[in-house]
């Protein structure tokens, strides 16, 4: 949710309906709801509803649809264009919806996205972002949110929604857990799980740390791309093997609904045998995902 405007149907379009972020432009606005239901990780099925920013729409959201609307959410994301000449009106509407949430979905998560970031001075990003996420704390009071600063121009939007959708998937934990041993098994440096479509970071398992804490959602975007270039061209995107001067990184199916990226620094261990560990676990990992 969202006032009308702020960029909810652009992220919607660029995660989950593959557009880049120029096209973006081409998108009207929003009437009303717009339902899509999106199958990710096999049986686990999103219900994403965009809600029209319009004022008209948001006042009807709270009067006459607010059980339907506000009825069974999982996750609530409120996004905030961080340009909006009324910011008081957006806080407005954006209580409403926590009254809402408290009377129909108490348990529900909520995230807050400050969008459209690339239009702030860099140097002043940060401490614009954390104001609005300091007076949305204080005003979300007794629910807890979390927040994040966005931009359909850069990673900052698959780093949000990775957060996002990985409070939904059920025994993330195992799933992890089994991630971390295919780790160690293939005496790996890391290996990350993404989305099949979206390419989503869903987890992660390291044995050695890295600084850069941005360097999945820089991967998701820029395979993505790579992807989205392939199927201009008719082709399909299926594996890669990228050679450093001091690692190898391997990018492959690994079941029906991910694909696994595999980083290696050991120049003893050949290519062939990195290869046969990922074929050799996706049988297993098939199994996990069907049992989720």
């Amino acid at each position: 949710m969202g006032k009308s405007g702020s960029g909810k149907t652009s992220m919607r379009s660029i995660i989950f309906s593959n557009y880049i972020a120029r096209d973006t432009r081409r998108l009207g606005a929003t009437i009303d709801v717009e339902h899509s239901n999106v199958k990710f990780l096999g049986n686990l099925v999103l219900n994403l509803w965009d809600c029209g920013g319009q004022e008209a729409f948001m006042e009807n959201y709270f009067a006459s649809q607010r059980d339907h609307i506000f009825k069974n959410v999982e996750v609530l994301i409120y996004v905030f264009d961080v340009e909006s000449r009324d910011w008081e009106k957006d806080l407005h509407y954006y209580q409403s919806c926590l009254d809402a949430i408290l009377a129909n979905s108490k348990n529900a998560r909520i995230f807050c996205l400050i969008h459209k970031m690339d239009l702030v001075p860099e140097h002043q990003r940060e401490q614009i972002y954390e104001e609005r996420i300091r007076e949305l704390s204080t005003r979300s009071e007794p629910l807890n949110i979390r927040g994040f600063r966005t931009s359909i121009w850069d990673e900052t939007l698959y780093a949000a929604w990775s957060q996002i959708v990985h409070c939904l998937i059920p025994n993330i934990r195992v799933l992890e857990s089994h991630l971390d041993h295919f780790c160690r098994t293939c005496d790996a440096d890391e290996v990350v799980l993404f989305e099949r479509t979206t390419f989503l970071v869903i987890a992660n398992a390291a044995t050695i740390k890295h600084q850069d804490l941005h360097r999945f959602e820089k991967i998701s975007n820029i395979i993505k791309q790579f992807n989205l270039g392939c199927s201009r061209s008719q082709t399909r995107f299926k594996s890669m093997e990228i050679r450093g001067s001091s690692f190898t990184a391997f990018i492959d199916v690994l079941t029906n609904s991910t694909y696994a990226m595999i980083v290696m620094s050991d120049p003893t261990i050949q290519s062939a045998a990195t290869l046969l560990n990922i074929a050799a676990a996706k049988k297993h990992f098939e199994k996990l995902e069907g049992a989720q």
